[in-house]
């Protein structure tokens, strides 16, 4: 495994890291505090900027109009834009577009590409995946309710759902609805494309997260499926392959969410380090002189740098032995680096004070948003899970469900 940067990816990085320094960590402040939709006009002058760095949708082919970094390319520079909570957006790389890039470039027809993927790249249009229900365990996604059936020429999507991240303001949904109930659980659901303005579609609410409803981007809604109406070439890939495709975004999706925790880390570690050196706690007393604090700089440096090399090996077993030769592997990173970031954070917020509860720093934003790194994509304890029982049953500890 060679962990090294080539010069070319290196270049790419600083200046990934210089524009966040030069033009996002400075309205951060300002886009907590006025709203994300109220902040579109600046954000969008600054993905112009980015464009012009030839940064922009990094992970899509250049053919396509997109940087055409590789996997473990994009994965490194996730770590970098996951510095700010404006990164990923401004650089249009951020979820659920990302992923829905990615379903689409994979799975979808000409026409698809045409209508919805390349409007998503050149970041004229943003989308929202449909799939978690509040009626349903979401540990459980195979028991899902929303149900799409055939009439005529037709699909009729009947259900609800909620998290939908990023629907306010979205052009259109990837819903996973169940198209085949009698099929074995795997093969029951199917994704769909459903443009917003569809008849039937209705954004019932943005869902407050601790105490903060978001709007546009920043924000997980709860839609309403009345009835929606939408061709039959709307069906991504074919019939019954739902979760076939949600688990090809999975897979790499979580390499670059461990990234972007890592570098959401690696700010926070930032920030708790100058503030140990600056803050006095009397006199001539910096923060960082107490023996407790000097143990939490300590405990995150040694936690990150882990977690790093953790994702990054995974990354490589991924590219050279396929997602199902490295699913023990992605399990593991998805519940440690998750772990890692709420203590990271934990720490930092705790080192500042009253002034790592305010908007003032990225610092509570971080934890509003990614405290839910232990639940979406699988609950940490279902990874846990599953990785005991697949080592278990080397040992010759059959349980079921391993696979």
């Amino acid at each position: 495994m060679d962990f090294s940067t080539p010069p070319d990816l290196q270049e790419k990085l600083d200046r990934a890291a210089q524009f966040l320094e030069d033009h996002a960590y400075p309205i951060e402040a300002q886009v907590a505090r006025e709203g994300f939709r109220a902040s579109l006009p600046a954000l969008s002058a600054l993905r112009e900027k980015v464009k012009l760095l030839g940064l922009f949708a990094p992970q899509m082919p250049r053919e396509l109009g997109g940087a055409g970094l590789s996997f473990r390319e994009h994965g490194r520079l996730s770590e970098i834009l996951g510095r700010s909570p404006l990164g990923h957006y401004l650089f249009n790389c951020q979820a659920p577009d990302a992923g829905n890039m990615e379903i689409l470039l994979q799975y979808g027809t000409s026409e698809q590409k045409e209508r919805f993927l390349l409007p998503l790249i050149r970041g004229e249009i943003r989308s929202c995946f449909s799939m978690t229900e509040p009626d349903r365990a979401g540990s459980n996604p195979t028991w899902l309710d929303t149900t799409a059936t055939r009439e005529g020429n037709h699909w009729v999507i009947r259900g609800r759902k909620w998290f939908t991240t990023a629907a306010d303001g979205a052009a259109f949904a990837i819903v996973m609805a169940v198209t085949n109930p009698e099929a074995p659980p795997h093969l029951r659901a199917s994704q769909i494309l459903v443009p917003t303005d569809t008849p039937g579609f209705r954004l019932v609410r943005n869902i407050s997260v601790m105490g903060h409803e978001g709007d546009d981007w920043a924000s997980h809604a709860e839609v309403a499926y009345e009835g929606c109406r939408v061709p039959l070439d709307h069906l991504v890939g074919g019939e019954g392959m739902g979760f076939l495709i949600a688990q090809d975004r999975l897979g790499p999706g979580r390499i670059h969410h461990c990234m972007r925790w890592i570098g959401i880390c690696e700010r926070a570690f930032e920030l708790m380090c100058k503030r140990a050196a600056s803050r006095e706690v009397a006199p001539g007393k910096p923060l960082g002189t107490r023996q407790m604090v000097q143990e939490w700089i300590a405990e995150s440096r040694a936690e990150i740098d882990a977690a790093r090399l953790m994702v990054l090996q995974t990354a490589w077993l991924i590219d050279t032995a396929g997602l199902h030769g490295a699913r023990d592997a992605i399990s593991a990173i998805k519940f440690f680096v998750a772990g890692v970031l709420q203590r990271v954070l934990d720490r930092a917020i705790q080192a500042h004070g009253a002034l790592g509860l305010t908007d003032d720093l990225p610092l509570a934003w971080f934890y509003r948003h990614e405290r839910a790194a232990r639940i979406y994509d699988g609950p940490d304890e279902v990874h846990k899970s599953a990785l005991a029982r697949r080592i278990l049953k080397t040992y010759g500890l059959k349980l079921g469900g391993e696979d």
